[in-house]
């Protein structure tokens, strides 16, 4: 029961879109479509999308990890910005935390080729193993 409980709470939590709002009429924003349902078992999926540009779906099943059970989730999001740029976030929530990716998020810098070089050459070369 309260892995229900619990299942419940994350599918409203992660349908929370606060965050996603838009400069302009947010406060006025009608739902188009809304679709929910979780089942006993704790899976879930949801979807909604709102006449301002605003769009999420998301899945989750029950995983077994070991001798807890943990939740996956997978799903994605998309809104315009204040700008007029339309935005897509997809991720994946699991046992190794969340994963998000878009082309808004920021990247890694490239890493510079004298330290591929070194990298290389270490493997290339690994330190012989210490004896006692």
């Amino acid at each position: 029961m309260k892995l229900l409980i619990v299942s419940c709470l994350l599918a409203f939590a992660a349908a929370d879109v606060s965050h996603l709002k838009q400069a302009g009429g947010e406060q006025n924003a009608q739902i188009l479509r809304q679709e929910s349902d979780v089942d006993p078992e704790g899976n879930f999926q949801y979807a909604f999308e709102t006449d301002n540009g605003i769009q999420a779906q998301a899945q989750g099943q029950l995983k077994s990890a070991g001798e807890e059970a943990a939740v996956v989730i997978q799903g994605q999001n998309a809104w315009k910005t204040p700008e007029g740029e339309q935005v897509q976030l997809t991720y994946v929530a699991d046992e190794n935390g969340y994963q998000p990716q878009g082309s808004h998020l920021p990247t890694p810098s490239p890493i510079p080729e004298a330290i591929i070089r070194a990298l290389e050459y270490i493997r290339a070369h690994p330190p012989p193993p210490e004896q006692n």
